[in-house]
């Protein structure tokens, strides 16, 4: 349940990073429709991207994984559909907020709370 809280706080996160640094990106609607298309980002991420990664696997391997990328970008583009507020004009701010999204849901996943807690236990 944590994992899931994680990556839809990294989706809200990413796509603020990406609105506030990515050229071309905006939201033009209020803050509630932001987190809410964070949220689908990461409940898709969590949900539905496992899938993905085992129905692609051949692809992945004759890519040497590049094909994760255009996995990613896909979710990405997903949101931007499902939400008229985001706007993502192009390859190159969705490859940029692809990337942001990517990043911050890297480093959110690094921290593990069940470990935090064991060690203060100890």
């Amino acid at each position: 349940m944590t994992k899931l809280i994680f990556q839809m706080v990294a989706g809200v996160v990413s796509f603020w990073l990406a609105v506030r640094y990515v050229p071309g990106v905006e939201f033009t609607g209020e803050m509630k429709y932001l987190v809410i298309a964070g949220c689908i980002l990461g409940a898709i991420n969590y949900f539905l991207k496992p899938m993905l990664r085992i129905l692609t696997l051949p692809l992945r391997i004759l890519t040497l994984g590049i094909f994760s990328w255009v996995i990613n970008m896909a979710i990405v583009w997903t949101v931007d559909v499902l939400f008229p507020e985001l706007i993502i004009p192009g390859l190159i701010p969705l490859f940029w907020t692809t990337l942001i999204a990517w990043v911050v849901s890297f480093f959110l996943g690094l921290y593990n709370p069940s470990k935090v807690a064991k060690i203060e236990t100890e």
